[in-house]
């Protein structure tokens, strides 16, 4: 079995995606990439977030951000997705409801 330590080499906890959480985010990549809207992903898992970043092109700058914060969960929610310039597109505890934000793309894109 092939694990994943949530420990950084300094010893601290960093935030990561479960296996269900990335289910649903590859779900939704994988059928942007069918409708030709995205090329590329990447995923960060830092101390306090954790990141899944959409690519239009490899060398440029993420079209979307998605957020976990567990930190957040009592407050505005722990998931996020964030635009291009920053701007928070939707935020909530339920991570198949904030990706909607983006499914609704998809539904523009396929027409």
């Amino acid at each position: 079995m092939n694990t994943i330590s949530p420990f950084t080499a300094a010893g601290s906890e960093v935030v990561a995606f479960q296996r269900n959480e990335l289910s649903v985010i590859l779900s939704l990549y994988g059928r942007m990439v069918a409708a030709g809207e995205w090329r590329d992903y990447g995923i960060s898992t830092l101390r306090e977030v954790a990141v899944f970043s959409v690519f239009r092109r490899t060398a440029e700058n993420p079209l979307y951000r998605i957020e976990k914060r567990p930190k957040l969960r009592q407050r505005q929610g722990m998931y996020a997705v964030i635009g291009m310039e920053g701007q928070v597109l939707k935020r909530g505890q339920d991570l198949k409801a904030v990706l909607r934000v983006l499914e609704r793309k998809l539904i523009r894109a396929v027409e």
